[in-house]
C-alpha cells in the first residue's frame, strides 16, 4: 500500500505539497490556504483506515484533497469509497481536480455541503477523519460516534497545535465511555478514538 503508491497519486500529492509550502512561505491568508496535513499524518491515516472494520470511510474537511488521497489508498486496499465533505466551493473545485489528476474518482464521493446535515444519513462509520473548523469538532464528534461500527475509528487533527481551542472536545472524548481515546503526537497532534 505505502510501498506502491500509484504515480498519479504521488504526482498530485507533490503538487499540493508545493502549493501548500509556497502559500505558507508567501504568507497567504489562512482562509485562502490549503489546510493540509503533513505526509507523516497521511501515512498514519492510511494505516488506521486500512485497519478499520467494514463500513463507511468518512472525511470531514476535504480542502484540496490531499488527506483524501491518503485515505483513498486505504479505500483501494479495502475495495471501498471515501465519502468526503467540504463547505468551501473553491476547495471543492480544487479537490475535484485533485481526484481527477490522481485518477481516483471511482474511489471517492465528494460532497459539497455541511457534513453535519449529511452525517445523520450514514450508518456504520468504520473510519472518520475530522479536520475542519475547530468550533464544530464537538458537534461532528457527537454525530459520528453513535454511527460508528464497533471497533471503528475517529481521528481528529490539530489537537496539539490547537490545544486550548480544542480542550473541551478532547476532554469530552477522553471521558466518553463509548470510546477508548488517546492523543498521538503525529503531525499537529491527533486524537484517536476507537468505538467500544
Amino acid at each position: 500500500m505505502l510501498h506502491a503508491i500509484p504515480k498519479p497519486i504521488l504526482d498530485r500529492m507533490a503538487t499540493l505539497e508545493a502549493i501548500d509550502a509556497a502559500d505558507r512561505q508567501e504568507g497567504t491568508p489562512k482562509a485562502q490556504r490549503l489546510r493540509q496535513i503533513p505526509p507523516e499524518t497521511g501515512r498514519f491515516l492510511t494505516l488506521m483506515a486500512a485497519s478499520a472494520p467494514p463500513g463507511t470511510v468518512v472525511e470531514i474537511g476535504t480542502s484540496g484533497g490531499y488527506s483524501g488521497l491518503w485515505l483513498i489508498l486505504a479505500c483501494i486496499q479495502r475495495r471501498d469509497r471515501l465519502a468526503t465533505f467540504e463547505l468551501a466551493a473553491d476547495k471543492v473545485q480544487l479537490a475535484q481536480q485533485t481526484f481527477a489528476a490522481a485518477r481516483v474518482e471511482q474511489y471517492v464521493q465528494l460532497v459539497h455541503g455541511d457534513a453535519r446535515s449529511k452525517l445523520v444519513e450514514l450508518e456504520r462509520i468504520a473510519f472518520c477523519f475530522l479536520d475542519t473548523e475547530k468550533d464544530i469538532y464537538l458537534q461532528c464528534y457527537e454525530l459520528v460516534v453513535p454511527r460508528m461500527a464497533p471497533g471503528g475509528f475517529l481521528v481528529a487533527d490539530n489537537v496539539i497545535s490547537h490545544q486550548a481551542e480544542l480542550a473541551d472536545f478532547v476532554d469530552r472524548a477522553m471521558a466518553d465511555e463509548r470510546v477508548d481515546a488517546l492523543v498521538v503526537p503525529v503531525g499537529k497532534g491527533l486524537l484517536v478514538c476507537r468505538r467500544a
